[in-house]
């Protein structure tokens, strides 16, 4: 706006200025001036069309060109009795008038172009206070009552075992506050989108019987500097006057990023508020936060230490058989004929949402070629349109799953032999569990290299070929790596040196070759469990590996 304006005020400036200009110009004089004598000679030889006093001059127009004489040096009784010409005088006062209407025009002009200003002003600035005065209002934070329960919602058993307590302590909390048990203030649900976080969310409030607020973080970034963190006290206000409650914060990255580099104060205000609400809850309040993110690498970590999310549940994406239960309530409302097995086996990497997607999809299909029933060819028909559709899903040929499992317990027999933590190992992920101790040995983090290295190796060693699916654990070996030499100084040399990081990459890569080649019947059995299953965990692994060794 304040530039719109300035362009206004050069626009009339300049406008102005070429009035002035061009009537300068238009008044400018051009007559040629001449003696008395010459004068009177023009006049009463009948030479002169046209003669007029203005001013000291005497002016006049002879044979197309424009004189003047002062009006002194002739004698204006001779020339006014001559018949040659009539000399006219205008009045002196037109000149005065017109210049006074002209700056009369000017000045209403410029008064009103200032009052319109002065309006637009006016009404900005109460659009601006009514804005001001409607975000100062309370937040309008509705509860929900979730009809919603853990029936209705497959594939997450796991899950369901780590929340049932939770579940427990909102319906019979002095059970627990009795045995002077203090049970978690928040549950972090991390996992990638479309798992069904929101929805586990709504299943616990839903179980519980407790209001459930559900807000995103991104809901509470506003460019109003202290809105967000007024909202935060506003929510939190609510539950706890509707204790017990659930209060649920969807991508909690969004406002729980963590702190420093690019700053943004109003975002660290309100993520300060949210560590102070957590921080404010008595052992009775009867208030749980649950949070999920598909990023809990970027989160603050004053978010992630013990007294706020002290429980975290990874939701992963559903292996076969949790599909096979997603499809069944997906399907449970629909005319349908098809083997659940066959849809569940083409469908890995689908989360929930994408199982949903593909059902609706297919009997959308069925509807549209007339059928009465939902079929196989309805599912394979559209299957291709929900992969390449808004998100784009991980999927594999027949091929490619053998290559991946045969990956994949490459590094969970790796894992098990050199003792790196993890609870279970699938076809699209692994859950190694990072250490939580202060000090870490150079072993230890030498281990951990080789299990990212081991998949590639077994694809050198049993197909000799390399793969594109050793990408990010190169990737993270090589950081380790760099970590060892930068940081923690465990490289050949005291100070960093890049040679020092190849080597220690050469010989774990040396190391694990030696291991793959002596282990390579154990990988391949535990490789057609993980195609058969999908998900083998660290007892599975231990059990094959005790019937071959």
């Amino acid at each position: 706006m304040e530039l719109t304006k300035k362009n206004r005020i050069i626009l009339i400036v300049s406008a102005l200025l070429v009035a002035v200009v061009l009537t300068v110009a238009f008044l400018r004089d051009r007559s040629k001036t001449i003696d008395a004598k010459t004068a009177e000679n023009l006049i009463r030889s009948s030479l002169v069309t046209q003669a007029v006093i203005k001013g000291p001059y005497l002016y006049f127009k002879s044979g197309g060109e424009l004189y003047k004489v002062p009006k002194d040096a002739v004698d204006l009784k001779e020339v006014y009795n001559s018949t040659a010409v009539t000399i006219k005088e205008p009045n002196p006062y037109i000149a005065d008038a017109i210049t006074v209407i002209v700056l009369i025009l000017l000045v209403l002009y410029l008064l009103r172009w200032a009052k319109k200003n002065r309006d637009i002003k006016e009404q900005q600035l109460n659009e601006q206070i009514q804005l001001a005065s409607e975000l100062q209002k309370p937040a309008d934070i509705q509860p929900i009552i979730s009809n919603i329960t853990f029936h209705d919602v497959a594939g997450i058993d796991e899950v369901k075992e780590e929340l049932e307590e939770i579940i427990d302590f909102l319906k019979h909390p002095k059970k627990y506050l009795n045995f002077g048990i203090r049970m978690p203030r928040g549950v972090l649900l991390v996992g990638p989108p479309g798992v069904g976080k929101t929805l586990i969310a709504k299943a616990v409030a839903g179980e519980a019987g407790v209001p459930f607020f559900y807000q995103s973080g991104a809901s509470f970034v506003q460019i109003y500097v202290g809105m967000g963190a007024k909202r935060v006290r506003e929510l939190f206000k609510r539950a706890k006057a509707m204790a017990p409650a659930i209060v649920f914060i969807d991508e909690i990255d969004a406002v729980g990023k963590a702190r420093g580099g690019m700053r943004n104060d109003e975002r660290e205000a309100t993520l300060n508020q949210l560590l102070t609400e957590m921080d404010g809850f008595e052992d009775s309040s009867g208030i749980i936060v649950i949070a999920a993110t598909n990023k809990i690498e970027m989160l603050d970590d004053a978010l992630l230490r013990p007294g706020r999310f002290d429980r975290r549940v990874f939701v992963s994406l559903p292996n076969k058989e949790e599909r096979k239960s997603i499809l069944t309530i997906y399907l449970s409302n629909k005319p349908h004929y098809v083997d659940l097995d066959e849809i569940a086996e083409m469908t890995v990497g689908f989360s929930g949402a994408a199982l949903s997607s593909l059902v609706n999809e297919a009997a959308i299909h069925a509807l549209k070629n007339g059928k009465k029933i939902i079929e196989i060819d309805d599912f394979l028909a559209v299957k291709d349109k929900v992969l390449l559709g808004k998100r784009k899903i991980l999927t594999y040929t027949e091929e490619e799953k053998r290559i991946q499992a045969i990956y994949q317990a490459a590094k969970a027999v790796t894992a098990y032999w050199l003792d790196v933590d993890f609870s279970k190992i699938g076809l699209l992920s692994d859950h190694f569990q990072h250490s939580e101790k202060e000090i870490v040995s150079k072993t230890e983090i030498l281990n951990r290299i080789k299990v990212h290295l081991a998949g590639d190796m077994m694809m050198h060693l049993h197909f000799r070929e390399h793969y594109t699916n050793a990408a990010n654990d190169l990737k993270e070996a090589r950081l380790l790596a760099q970590d060892m030499v930068e940081h923690y100084g465990m490289g050949e040399h005291f100070h960093t040196d890049i040679t020092d990081v190849e080597k220690i990459l050469e010989d774990a890569r040396i190391d694990v070759e030696g291991f793959i080649g002596r282990t390579e019947a154990g990988i391949l059995n535990l490789a057609d469990e993980i195609l058969r299953r999908e998900i083998v965990t660290k007892e599975d692994v231990k059990s094959i590996l005790h019937d071959l060794f």
